[in-house]
């Protein structure tokens, strides 16, 4: 599903205007996308799940074929953990 059908099917389930729900749907997005890269915080969406802020550690890695060692920084990744009841829809297949 796209951004574009999230928006078509928001606006004829509410009756709500199509620029509208764009605008809400994008600024939802910017608050996650900001609050994850920036400030580092998790996002806790009750009923639905987690966007949170998963840090890598620097290691060591191979390049076989030029038979190098290159250092990989520490860096962080946006990760996604759904929460019980979600799961247990998928699992169910409701």
């Amino acid at each position: 599903m796209t951004k574009a059908e999230i928006v078509n099917s928001i606006s004829a389930r509410t009756g709500v205007a199509k620029p509208d729900v764009l605008a809400t749907v994008e600024a939802l997005m910017e608050e996650i996308r900001t609050s994850l890269a920036v400030k580092k915080e998790n996002v806790y969406l009750r009923g639905f799940g987690s966007f949170i802020v998963k840090h890598r550690a620097q290691k060591t890695a191979r390049n076989i074929s030029k038979n190098t060692t290159l250092v990989i920084e520490a860096h962080d990744l946006p990760a996604f953990k759904p929460c019980k009841s979600f799961i247990e829809k998928m699992v169910n297949g409701e």
